[in-house]
């Protein structure tokens, strides 16, 4: 169905150019758009007339024309008669309605197609046949998955579309309440660069116009139709593993998830097994000092003088933190191997309280 604003939009255009008064009803009498007040009520006249054999009609000062695309009448057209160009405007305001009408039931067809690829529902044969009635070609494509803090709006969807609107091999849909999807044609992302690069303008564009958060996830680079949804799983499990493992990250791509990936995907019992084996019965339970101290110590590579000068403490002040840690925990972070172990365990437990 096209939009009211994008009907309105085209009278005014229409109007502006020839000054003839134009509206435009639905079937059943409701004002959809117009160009000028109508003072009088139109309603029965516009559905006496969407009733009738007659394709266009001279009545109460107007010119009627019915705006039929695939056999069935769209909308009623009507032009104020102040002049005798007023019926060729209204057959060529007919005109292009007629064309938005079709070119929106093609765009709706393409996103429909480009749903039921994403959910699997297609089979390939049918899938080719359909993309080749729809003129979609066959391209380099990747998914990415726009997860909208709070629920999104219709706004949100259209700054989406209008990021990429000059792309005509470029697709923007929706499957749930939260997430928006761009099918990207991948011909210009010729490496991983590329790709964070366009996360980052989507994020950094929705923020500054819609004033929303939001986290995009994306996956690998697929070069047939029935791939786009592998590329779509992918980009939700990047969104998934990066909301466990990388809160504060914005843009998360699935060939950069490491170790997260192998770890969410760990049955729950062999979780536990791991996480008995390596803390026994102990409680892991580790206040914010610990665990700003554990953060800094691991991001200065285990160096002991660099990590108490970000600190702002004494060095023997740390040793006695990190000796203190040892034995609330059984590991001694200083050394490499206890310190892989227990950042990969604290990694396992917080997968752990996500899935609980």
């Amino acid at each position: 169905m096209l939009s009211n604003h994008k009907l309105q939009t085209t009278l005014e255009e229409i109007s502006d150019i020839s000054k003839i008064g134009l509206a435009l009803y639905d079937e059943n009498g409701k004002q959809v758009a117009a160009t000028f007040q109508i003072e009088t009520d139109m309603r029965a006249e516009v559905v006496n007339f969407a009733a009738s054999m007659a394709e266009s009609q001279m009545l109460s000062g107007f010119h009627f024309f019915k705006v039929i695309a695939e056999q069935e009448v769209e909308y009623i057209l009507l032009a104020r008669s102040t002049n005798d160009e007023a019926y060729m405007v209204g057959r060529l305001a007919v005109c292009q309605i007629r064309n938005l009408i079709a070119s929106n039931r093609e765009q709706s067809d393409k996103n429909n197609f480009m749903q039921n690829i994403l959910l699997g529902n297609m089979l390939v044969v049918d899938m080719y046949n359909k993309a080749k009635k729809l003129h979609i070609e066959q391209a380099k494509r990747l998914v990415y998955v726009i997860e909208v803090d709070g629920r999104k709006d219709s706004v949100i969807v259209e700054m989406v579309k209008n990021l990429f609107a000059d792309r005509n091999r470029d697709f923007v849909t929706e499957l749930d309440e939260q997430n928006i999807i761009l099918i990207k044609d991948a011909t210009d992302l010729k490496t991983e660069e590329d790709a964070l690069h366009l996360a980052k303008t989507i994020v950094d564009n929705l923020h500054a116009e819609a004033m929303v958060r939001v986290r995009v996830g994306y996956g690998n680079t697929v070069n047939t139709l029935q791939d786009i949804a592998k590329s779509y799983q992918e980009a939700k499990m990047a969104l998934e593993v990066g909301r466990i493992f990388n809160v504060e990250e914005e843009t998360i791509s699935y060939g950069k998830l490491g170790i997260g990936r192998l770890i969410y995907q760990l049955p729950m019992s062999l979780c536990e097994m791991f996480i008995k084996e390596i803390f026994g019965e102990r409680n892991i339970d580790l206040d914010d000092e610990t665990m700003v101290t554990i953060q800094k110590f691991f991001e200065n590579s285990l160096n002991i003088s660099e990590t108490a000068r970000q600190l702002y403490i004494h060095r023997n002040t740390l040793v006695y933190r990190l000796e203190r840690l040892e034995k609330m925990i059984g590991l001694d972070i200083r050394k490499f191997e206890d310190a892989m172990t227990f950042k990969i365990a604290m990694m396992v437990i917080a997968h752990m309280d996500y899935q609980n």
